[in-house]
């Protein structure tokens, strides 16, 4: 029986884009360097491997072991501000590691690709909602190591034909409904989790990174989608390529936004606790909107999101910090 290899299946998103697909009975194998990832996150029935993408031996025996038919890529490092620091790591790890697993399946017979890519190709985005269309100008090397990907798959597909989709996230948030996985990133840079724990008293108070921004409140504004509609929007793409749909790059995203404060208020509604908040300097490179323009998904795969309101995110992500206050571990 075919299957579908899901690299960095024991990771935040991948972990929950195996759950959908099992639930739509879909044959899954996960292949997890478990650097950034989680084993417990991964059901124990799912054939999962502990090793690298760059691994050429060990990629051949997954593919011809399950019967690898397409892939979903998630493995890859996320970190901004690790990035600014250690491009080099970037570019090795994300881009150089990627072209050669890729070229791996090539040589296999699989040329089906999920990519998971990232928002951050645009840079400071001069259109609001951004369109695919946009420019693209990083401003980080994690930014721009997953750029490269993108633009690596247009000439694989000319040479070797490959079909792809990139899908270009925006804010992942949110945990499984049931509570049993979620967001466990060590160190923690993300808005939702730091705010939580802020709830859960493992920190002292959240910090908000300005407040003059031309916003409605004077807080950054996000784009936040629910891990769950973004896990499905994987599992449409992959439909999609099942049904030669052509290659491309598609947003995911809401189509609107939440201010900082908007989500630190309603996670005090949520808690009922009057969480801690210290104002700080704004962060360089922070722009006052983030916002996808999410038209052409919408149209292409039929993507409805179906938790992305800020009081499903959060309770979500609640149940899960409070019941797993240290994350796996």
């Amino acid at each position: 029986m075919s299957s579908i290899l899901i690299t960095g299946g024991a990771g935040y998103i991948g972990s929950h884009t195996v759950r959908i697909l099992r639930e739509k009975s879909v044959q899954v194998v996960v292949l997890d360097s478990l650097v950034t990832g989680h084993r417990k996150a991964v059901p124990e029935e799912v054939p999962f491997y502990q090793g690298d993408i760059s691994d050429v031996g060990l990629v051949r025996n997954i593919v011809e072991t399950h019967g690898v038919e397409a892939v979903i890529h998630f493995a890859a490092l996320s970190l901004v501000g690790e990035s600014m620091s250690k491009p080099d790591l970037y570019f090795y790890e994300n881009t150089a590691k990627t072209n050669l697993f890729v070229s791996n399946l090539l040589q296999l017979g699989v040329k089906k690709i999920v990519f998971s890519s990232t928002a951050a190709v645009y840079g400071l985005p001069e259109i609001v909602p951004i369109p695919e269309e946009s420019p693209t100008n990083p401003i980080n090397p994690y930014g721009l190591s997953k750029l490269m990907i993108e633009a690596s798959f247009r000439w694989l597909e000319k040479a070797y034909g490959l079909k792809w989709v990139a899908l270009r996230y925006f804010n992942a948030v949110g945990a499984s409904l049931d509570g049993s996985i979620g967001e466990a990133h060590w160190p923690e840079t993300h808005l939702i989790p730091l705010v939580l724990k802020a709830a859960l008293g493992q920190r002292d108070a959240i910090q908000v990174f300005g407040t003059d921004y031309n916003t409605m409140d004077g807080t950054c504004i996000r784009d936040y989608i629910h891990v769950l509609d973004l896990a499905e929007a994987h599992v449409l793409a992959l439909e999609a390529l099942d049904h030669q749909i052509k290659s491309g790059i598609f947003n995911v995203g809401t189509g609107e936004g939440f201010s900082v404060l908007q989500v630190i208020n309603t996670a005090k509604k949520l808690t009922g606790i009057d969480i801690p908040v210290v104002e700080a300097a704004r962060r360089s490179g922070d722009p006052d909107r983030l916002i996808a323009k999410v038209n052409k998904i919408e149209k292409t795969f039929g993507l409805r999101t179906r938790y992305s309101d800020l009081e499903t995110i959060i309770s979500s992500a609640w149940k899960w910090h409070r019941n797993n206050s240290n994350g796996y571990d």
